[in-house]
């Protein structure tokens, strides 16, 4: 009888310790999941998006971030300039953020008034109101993978582009 109150009583101690461990294994995901959402909604609404600070993307990025499967983040951080130029109160608003793993889906909202040319339309003082969707993937505190995709045909046809041809299928 001893013997089995002994043994039960180490089962319990060690169902108390296996439970200790794992939550405290769960709360250390959640904190790391917690940091990186924070890390994407400080480039996007803080800093680089929402204020064109491109000198703050070394905070943010890896020097070797990849953009959209491309090495060459260079071409994106001039469309960003273009933008900013053209749509100089451009603000970032999220909408929703997902992180799982190492990764980061944030949806957002672009609103902003067009001040300056923008792919050789002429300002037009028009506000404009456009989402997006990212998918950012982070490694030891910076981002090192992104894929972003904006309603770019909704911001142009609301400075008045004309439209765009459906692609024709041969």
């Amino acid at each position: 009888m001893k013997k089995s109150l002994l043994f039960a009583a180490a089962l319990c101690l060690a169902g108390l310790f296996q439970a200790a461990l794992s939550q405290t294994k769960g709360d250390h995901e959640k904190m790391k999941l917690e940091q990186n959402k924070a890390l994407v909604r400080g480039y996007m609404t803080n800093e680089v998006l929402s204020r064109g600070d491109a000198a703050a993307r070394k905070r943010y990025f890896s020097d070797d971030a990849v953009f959209n499967n491309s090495r060459e983040v260079e071409p994106q951080l001039a469309r960003m300039r273009a933008l900013r130029s053209a749509f100089p109160d451009l603000r970032t608003t999220i909408e929703d953020q997902i992180a799982e793993g190492d990764k980061v889906v944030t949806r957002v909202t672009f609103r902003g008034t067009h001040q300056g040319e923008f792919r050789g339309i002429a300002a037009t003082g028009r506000p404009v109101e456009y989402s997006g969707i990212a998918i950012d993937r982070i490694a030891d505190g910076k981002i090192v993978e992104m894929w972003h995709l904006a309603n770019t045909p909704a911001l142009l046809q609301q400075i008045g582009a004309p439209p765009t041809p459906a692609p024709r299928n041969e």
